[in-house]
């Protein structure tokens, strides 16, 4: 063994009967009967996954349902859901991060850890593996197999092939007298060692490699050194490593909430730091709540605009845990609180003027940030303009707390039509009676029982439907802006209405 692998240690964690507990912690409901899983495999009912009951009944992943049925007609058929599956394994997986920071799906059924140096931690390799199998089996897991050893691949084999759980092996002496389906190779493969009558892999390690190198592929001889121990394929961490991160690891599970507001408030203070070395602010924060009984709280705030202000950040998330409908529940208490920037963006430095616009802005946003925060974001909207000049196109309702706005107002042609829109535009224009002289300009108006006289009037501008979108139900429209004797002022239109009359309509009030 190479003296790089030695100094390495990973774990491997089987679950056998994942989709039962899935399923089981799902729905909450149980049966005597067996429970297996089925999936349409080239249009055959096949099974999937398997329980406990049926598994020591004889029942098979891979069996054809018919033939399940056939063997015990007595049987409990659940469709498989994979999505599902993966959704909790996924969940398992960020419980295990409260062990070790690297953790990589193993399929199936399966997770990796890099435990390499973290043992320590928890007085030993037996004493975290201990710990693991408990926040798993609290989690819902019913039978979790684990093994160690200094590569995964030799952690997997023990993992799922070794009659011992939990197994600790620091040399190949226990992977030795496993079956050779620990290779999980190819089914010819398999079917040409039952056939040379090798049947551990102590027995294919003695004999000289160039035998089988010669009769299988580079793939098999590479799966067993890395099995024996002699090749350490690293495994690859799940998600992408968050880059600004800060954790506090309690020696004692921490339930007073006063003792985690300020462990929060160290972790905000930690990441912000690490921001300012960047020069970039936080957009989007994550704190990570990890229970002693396995549980693990999200709570997640976003901010319109970067930000590294850790009072700005606890204010939000003071506010988003007074609004939670599920209050975060320390239980038995947090041993693991991490805090994430998961989103961050160019922070620009802006020196401070006697504008009180620019502190009016600066105000806006926060209150913008503290009403999503309480109330959630898709409540509280503002008016985005949208490149169009049909009028009821040209804005669209979004997230006040969007990061990425479409268009600013007061911009561009946004800006060259600036006093000739009014500020308010009803969604459906309302029908009116208008008067006209000669020349077709508007004379006096009727708009809700009411007669206005039009002292000046602008006009016309033809806003015709743009051909590339469906048609409106107005066709081509001359609009006017109109201003009446008593001073009001509004946007009139002529336009087809659903007879393909020419009528009027009144499309807004000037403020």
């Amino acid at each position: 063994m190479s003296g790089n692998a030695s100094r390495r240690r990973y774990l491997s964690l089987w679950m056998p009967f994942l989709s039962s507990d899935r399923w089981q912690r799902e729905t909450g409901s149980g049966t005597d009967l067996p429970r297996v899983f089925v999936a349409k495999v080239k249009g055959v009912s096949q099974l999937s996954a398997v329980d406990a009951r049926a598994l020591a009944a004889g029942l098979r992943t891979g069996m054809a349902l018919a033939d399940a049925r056939a063997r015990l007609p007595r049987l409990h058929a659940v469709a498989a859901d994979p999505s599902a599956d993966g959704a909790f394994i996924a969940h398992l997986g960020d419980l295990a991060l409260a062990f070790t920071p690297s953790v990589a799906l193993d399929p199936p059924n399966g997770l990796a850890l890099d435990i390499t140096g973290c043992s320590h931690l928890f007085a030993g390799e037996a004493m975290l593996a201990a710990r693991l199998q408990k926040a798993l089996c609290a989690a819902g897991v019913s039978v979790v197999r684990l093994a160690v050893a200094p590569t995964p691949d030799m952690a997997r084999a023990l993992a799922r092939f070794s009659p011992a759980n939990p197994c600790f092996a620091e040399d190949d002496a226990l992977v030795r007298g496993l079956p050779v389906a620990a290779l999980e190779c190819a089914e010819d493969d398999a079917t040409a060692l039952r056939r040379a009558g090798l049947k551990t892999i102590a027995e294919i390690a003695d004999r000289p490699s160039l035998l089988f190198t010669a009769r299988f592929t580079s793939a098999f001889t590479a799966k067993l050194a890395r099995i024996l121990g002699e090749e350490d394929n690293r495994i690859t961490p799940r998600g992408r490593r968050v880059r600004y991160r800060a954790e506090q690891r309690c020696a004692e599970p921490v339930a007073s909430h006063d003792v985690i507001a300020r462990l929060l408030s160290d972790l905000v203070v930690s990441v912000c730091e690490q921001l300012g070395e960047r020069s970039v602010g936080g957009r989007i924060f994550t704190g990570i709540f990890m229970r002693a009984d396995g549980v693990v709280r999200r709570i997640r705030v976003e901010t319109s605009q970067p930000t590294r202000n850790p009072d700005v950040i606890l204010r939000l998330y003071r506010d988003r845990l007074e609004a939670l409908a599920d209050p975060l529940d320390p239980g038995f208490g947090f041993d693991v609180i991490c805090f994430e920037a998961i989103r961050v963006e160019p922070w620009i430095e802006s020196q401070g003027t006697f504008n009180a616009q620019d502190d009016q802005k600066d105000k806006v946003a926060q209150l913008v940030d503290r009403l999503s925060t309480m109330f959630g974001r898709e409540r509280v909207m503002r008016l985005h303009p949208l490149d169009s000049h049909v009028p009821e196109r040209a804005q669209t309702m979004l997230p006040a707390a969007l990061s990425a706005p479409l268009q600013e107002w007061g911009q561009g042609a946004l800006q060259a039509q600036a006093g000739l829109r009014p500020l308010l535009i009803y969604a459906r224009p309302h029908p009116i009676d208008v008067k006209s002289d000669a020349n077709d300009r508007p004379e006096s108006v009727r708009w809700r029982r009411v007669t206005h006289r039009i002292a000046r009037a602008i006009g016309p501008e033809r806003i015709a439907d743009e051909w590339w979108r469906p048609a409106s139900d107005y066709g081509t429209r001359d609009y006017y802006r109109v201003e009446s004797s008593e001073g009001r002022r509004f946007w009139i239109f002529c336009g087809a209405s659903g007879d393909e009359r020419q009528r009027w309509f009144l499309h807004g009030v000037f403020s």
